[in-house]
Formats: structure tokens, sequence, C-alpha cells
């Protein structure tokens, strides 16, 4: 095993306020290996035998470059290997392992840089984070541990410590959000997402949180709403929510922009990690109805899926398009 360890850093000297996702990207299979602390350090333990990923298709032989000697990585392949940073509204500068790795045991790999997207407004990170004073930082971060820990009361006191002591903290006021939806208080995780936006209307973690709120509650105008607004601030980093939009048009009646939400969805989402997106688009265009592209799109989601009520469900719609269709001609 090589244990490596780095920083990720923002290219304009921001504070990173949010935690990244540190990936290896091994002959072209990408796997999420851990998240950075809240000042971008991380360390991890990389080459042995990891259990196999389903959404990513990652697995021991990628890990240790096809070939392992006591549970390690044969250096020579680690070629093959790249690191980097993942996090919304954010493209992330490819490490090259085998040019930084000069043994065994242990590796600091430096930094990894994160650029800003050009056409994206709204970040995980917020500006008032930098700006709340040390006090409010301490007790935002010790609340963000004890939610780690699933000690939701004690998290809650902490971060209403850290509004009270500055109340423009935007990125606390979404964390106690998340901690009073956890506790199921809605009423008191909406305030809080409101009061995060109206710090930092640019920051986009309150906006998932009012969204999972809609989806909660099933409140199809509001859940439109809320992420027609995050998506116009990220359009680019956030597929799920182009399918919660999507769902939430079709529920609504409104199937052009179903369609358009669930084609921008998929636009953002190369990888299928929201493989649905590709069954919502084919049953909205079963609506209009345009049979053919419909069915391509649930033959799509067959090839993705490998849940059996979903395959069941998708198969069953393209066996009615198959009998429609032959009763038209």
């Amino acid at each position: 095993m090589i244990s490596l360890s780095g920083k990720v850093v923002l290219d304009d000297g921001s504070l990173l306020t949010d935690s990244a996702s540190i990936q290896t990207v091994c002959r072209g299979q990408k796997h999420t290996e851990t998240h950075t602390d809240m000042h971008g350090s991380f360390s991890f333990q990389f080459g042995g035998t990891p259990a196999p990923s389903s959404d990513t298709g990652f697995d021991a032989e990628t890990a240790s470059g096809g070939n392992t000697l006591a549970g390690r990585p044969d250096r020579r392949n680690l070629q093959d290997c790249q690191l980097q940073a993942a996090l919304p509204g954010f493209t992330s500068e490819l490490v090259e392992l085998a040019a930084r790795f000069t043994g065994y045991e242990y590796a600091d790999i430096g930094r990894i840089v994160l650029h800003r997207l050009s056409n994206v407004e709204g970040f995980t990170i917020s500006a008032t984070t930098a700006q709340a004073p040390p006090s409010a930082r301490k007790a935002w971060e010790k609340g963000q541990q004890q939610q780690k820990q699933g000690k939701w009361d004690d998290a809650q006191k902490s971060l209403e410590k850290a509004v009270a002591i500055y109340p423009k903290f935007a990125a606390a006021w979404s964390e106690l959000g998340r901690v009073q939806l956890q506790k199921n208080d809605p009423a008191a995780a909406r305030h809080s997402f409101q009061q995060s936006i109206a710090a930092d209307s640019k920051y986009v973690n309150p906006y998932l949180g009012l969204t999972q709120l809609a989806q909660r509650e099933r409140n199809w105008q509001e859940l439109v709403e809320v992420s027609d607004k995050l998506l116009a601030l990220n359009p680019v980093s956030f597929p799920d929510v182009w399918f919660w939009n999507s769902l939430a048009n079709y529920y609504g009646k409104n199937l052009a922009a179903a369609e358009n939400s669930a084609r921008r969805g998929l636009q953002a989402d190369p990888e299928h990690r929201v493989p649905k997106l590709e069954y919502l688009l084919g049953m909205v265009l079963l609506k209009k109805p345009d049979y053919h592209d419909a069915a391509q799109h649930l033959r799509a989601f067959l090839r993705l899926t490998t849940q059996p009520t979903e395959v069941a469900e998708a198969q069953k719609q393209l066996d009615e398009i198959a009998r429609v269709s032959a009763n038209a001609k």
C-alpha cells in the first residue's frame, strides 16, 4: 500500500470551505478515494484490494495498476494513474502519480489546484466563511465534526452558536438546516436555508437543502422554483437536480420544460451518475408521443440500471411502445 497525502487549493487563493472529493483515475476508470477536511488536506492508502464499485467499474486490478506484490502496487504501472479533486463549480488539474511517487510507503503529492468554471456563478463555498470571526468558524467546524459523529443535538447547539456570533455566516446557516432536516424539523430547516441564501445568494448548498425539502413534501411547484434558481447559478455540476427539476415539471404537466431539463441533465452527466434521467426522458417523450426517441432512451436506461424492478418497468414500457407501434401500421 502507498499512503498518499496532499492539499487541495483554489487558484485564486480563496479559502476552501467545503470538502472536496479526491479521485483516482486509472486507465480511464474513476474512483473516489477520500474527501478533504475543511482546510483542503487529505490522506489515504492506495493500491491494495479495494472492493469493486459498481458505479465506476473500479476494481482491485485497476487500483493496483494490474500488478501487485504483497499488496503493493508496481510503481511502473502508476504511469496509468492520475489524481484529481472534485468540487461542484470547479475543474481540477490532474496530478500524475508516477511523477510524484518516490517510494513504496509514503508520498506527499503536493497541491491539487481547482479552477473556477467560467460559466458558473454559484459554488459550494461561501465568501462569508472567510469573513466570519475565528470564534464563529471554530463553532462551525465543531458542529461539522459532531454531525459526522451523529451527535445531532450537540451539532445544532454549535451551529446556532456560530450564527449567533456571525449572523451572515451562510455555511453555518446551511449546515444548521441540514441538522434540522435530520431531526425532522422542516420549518426550522427552511428558515435556516433561507437565512443562508439571504447571507450569500450565490452559495448553492442551501438551495440543495430546499430542493430536498420540496422533494420530501412532494411540493412540485416549489421544487421547480428552487431548482430553477440553483441551476441558473450552476448548470453543470448537478445532474441530479436536473432530474428533480424535470420530474417536478413532468408532474406539473409542463412537458416542454420537463424534456428540456432531462436533456440538460444528460449533457451534465457524461458518466451516467443519474441513469434515471434516461428513463424520465423516455417517459416524457412517450407523452408527446415520440415512440422512436422514447424507446431509444428507455433502452439506454436498461443498459445502465441493474435494479430488477427498474429493468422490469422499463421493459414494460418498451413492450407497450412495440404494441402501439405495431397497431399503428
